[in-house]
């Protein structure tokens, strides 16, 4: 399981220490949460805090824009070290074109679906995407629980991932910890994002080592 711990639930105090912390671990990203207070009912932190980020971290950034009009600003996110550039596909009308904006600026594409959103609007465009991000909460709020229908979604993505013969990524994102990551370990996820189960734990790295293991 790639682990990739949002930063969204760090200490922004310490944060140079909590990079530290994940750059230690068997973390495989750093999740960056853009949220713009418009396409989320929540503001958290823009490009100055990623280029931050970007100078302390030795993981591969996996930045997720919960924002409008996201394809406005691929040359930002390259610019801030983003490996990963990860747009909403409720938020593009015109998600191929971004999609391939994003590869074009060297950057791999990812997309992110709401929990209402069904899979199987992307089944055009899968074979396009390095990853796809399911929500397991309602975006906006750290520390929300985990929706059990999850993991059918998983299931059901992972079935179209094996039909189109393509590589594509799973992850999960919301309420994730050491109960939950389980449930969507088992339908087929490749990757969860998890933040308040990490930062809130005694001893995160280890948090994170277990994680891992599924």
């Amino acid at each position: 399981m790639i682990v990739s711990p949002s930063i969204l639930s760090a200490d922004f105090g310490r944060l140079d220490q909590d990079i530290e912390m994940i750059n230690r671990s068997e973390a495989g990203w750093i999740h960056c949460d853009v949220m713009d207070g418009v396409f989320v009912p929540n503001i958290s932190f823009g490009f100055p805090v990623i280029e931050a980020v970007a100078r302390k971290a030795r993981k591969p950034l996996d930045v997720h824009l919960m924002i409008v009009n996201p394809q406005n600003y691929v040359s930002q996110v390259r610019d801030c070290g983003a490996e990963i550039m990860n747009v909403h596909q409720e938020a593009c009308v015109h998600l191929h074109r971004t999609v391939q904006a994003i590869k074009d600026a060297g950057m791999k594409a990812a997309v992110t679906l709401n929990p209402a959103t069904p899979v199987e609007t992307l089944v055009d465009i899968l074979p396009d995407l390095y990853m796809v991000l399911l929500m397991s909460v309602n975006p906006g709020f750290g520390g929300q629980k985990y929706i059990v229908r999850t993991a059918d979604k998983v299931r059901r993505l992972r079935a179209m991932i094996a039909e189109a013969g393509s590589d594509t990524l799973i992850q999960v994102d919301g309420g994730i910890n050491l109960d939950t990551v389980r449930l969507v370990a088992e339908a087929g996820a490749d990757s969860v994002v998890a933040g308040s189960a990490v930062f809130k734990s005694t001893d995160p790295e280890a948090y994170i080592r277990e994680l891992a293991r599924y």
